[in-house]
């Protein structure tokens, strides 16, 4: 497939994606402007739009701005624990996939641990870490730990073996290999997870928020809820929504230009 085939075939995907978001957009218009739903558990989308750009403060009025500072708060706490996540994952990971023996002895282990889910273990970290940014901050890089050090494990695991022949017989030491021949032919794999713990992070920091107590969209979202505002409560979702699209966004592009290499 050509340039411009691939042009097109993109405008088209882009186009029927706007027209699908459009649609559900005007379903959900007529859904609480004809009372199917009442407003007081489904707004309009005016109103919601109306509570979001207050929230933001971007309505020109005086408006208080919380979800401003309560965006900041769960995007920091997401980037942060993603960060640790990706650190921990890559190099755990590195030092698991490179050793078939290492693999053997820990994949049982790794295999019974990671299905636990993260909010499980919430009541485990409250009574260690306490209520406190800390120990939503360590459920968040547990959670979001998993798909990169599973990936690197595999990333490393799926290194051609001739590769590995080339470095004993260069008498390569073990950073070395890691860094000049697993690490390249890991990339895919590691970067393929750290997009999948980004949405594991927001997931997990805005539960955390919920249940910990903690300052972030997260509690915004159940205050709202309690109190019945559906405006704000929808205003939060959308918001969440938008930062979870955003971030994948950015790094998908992060991804495609690291990955140029691959690339024909």
């Amino acid at each position: 497939m050509n340039g411009n085939a691939q042009r097109r075939l993109g405008m088209m995907n882009w186009l029927g994606s706007f027209a699908v978001l459009c649609a559900l957009i005007a379903l959900w218009w007529v859904a609480s402007n004809a009372g199917w739903v009442s407003r007081v558990f489904l707004p309009t989308p005016q109103a919601t739009f109306a509570s979001l750009l207050e929230g933001l403060n971007l309505s020109g009025s005086s408006g208080n701005g919380e979800l401003l500072a309560f965006t900041q708060a769960t995007v920091g706490r997401m980037v942060q624990g993603w960060l640790l996540a990706s650190l921990f994952g890559v190099v755990l990971g590195a030092a698991i996939g490179v050793s078939p023996a290492v693999r053997a002895w820990v994949q049982p282990t790794l295999e019974f641990i990671r299905p636990l889910p993260a909010s499980a273990l919430l009541p485990l970290a409250i009574s260690i870490f306490g209520l406190n940014p800390g120990m939503v901050l360590f459920v968040v890089a547990f959670g979001a730990m998993w798909p990169v050090l599973l990936a690197t494990v595999h990333g490393f695991a799926a290194v051609e073996p001739r590769l590995s022949e080339v470095a004993r017989c260069l008498q390569m030491s073990r950073a070395a290999y890691i860094w000049k021949m697993g690490l390249p032919n890991a990339m895919p794999d590691i970067l393929a997870g750290m997009r999948l713990a980004l949405t594991i992070a927001l997931i997990v920091a805005v539960v955390g928020e919920m249940i910990a107590s903690q300052s972030g969209l997260g509690q915004a979202i159940l205050l709202a809820a309690r109190a019945f505002r559906a405006s704000d409560l929808f205003a939060g979702i959308v918001l969440l929504g938008l930062i979870g699209f955003m971030s994948n966004a950015l790094l998908a592009f992060a991804e495609k230009r690291l990955l140029r290499w691959q690339q024909p």
